[in-house]
């Protein structure tokens, strides 16, 4: 079972067949970008390598924020002022998983890359988006880890 906003997320571009209406409203998630952009007093460039995603061509980064109520808060930065896409995902993924279950967040699978960008995503790009998804239910799981370790 994975977090139900992405659940929610995934059936709605299910119905989306149009290549065109797909791309819009990837742009419009990547326009909202800053909202889910790490915070300064996190962390600045150059930031710390341990947060690159590995082979986005983006040159992506993500940060899991613990908070009081024992679930994350994922930021990310792009830096790539032309990484569209991986900004949409870093949008879809806070807005989705920021907040939600652990145990749901690491239960994501990849190939949510291909439900949300489509088939004809390219194998670099998707390599780079996969590795987004792979960062957030990585930290999932280190955290769930960190939990029963402390329990």
């Amino acid at each position: 079972m994975i977090p139900a906003r992405l659940d929610e997320l995934l059936e709605d571009f299910s119905f989306i067949s149009d290549r065109n209406e797909r791309a819009a409203w990837l742009i419009d998630a990547a326009d909202r970008f800053d909202e889910a952009r790490v915070p300064p007093d996190v962390a600045a460039p150059p930031y710390d390598e341990a947060h690159r995603v590995p082979a986005c061509e983006s040159d992506a980064f993500v940060w899991a924020l613990p908070t009081d109520g024992g679930v994350l808060d994922f930021r990310f930065d792009v830096l790539n002022p032309q990484g569209l896409s991986a900004m949409a995902l870093a949008v879809i993924l806070s807005d989705c998983c920021s907040g939600a279950p652990l145990q749901q967040v690491a239960a994501i699978p990849q190939d949510i890359v291909l439900k949300i960008f489509g088939r004809e995503v390219s194998m670099g790009k998707g390599q780079g988006l996969m590795g987004l998804v792979t960062m957030v239910t990585h930290a999932a799981r280190e955290e769930l880890g960190s939990q029963s370790a402390g329990a």
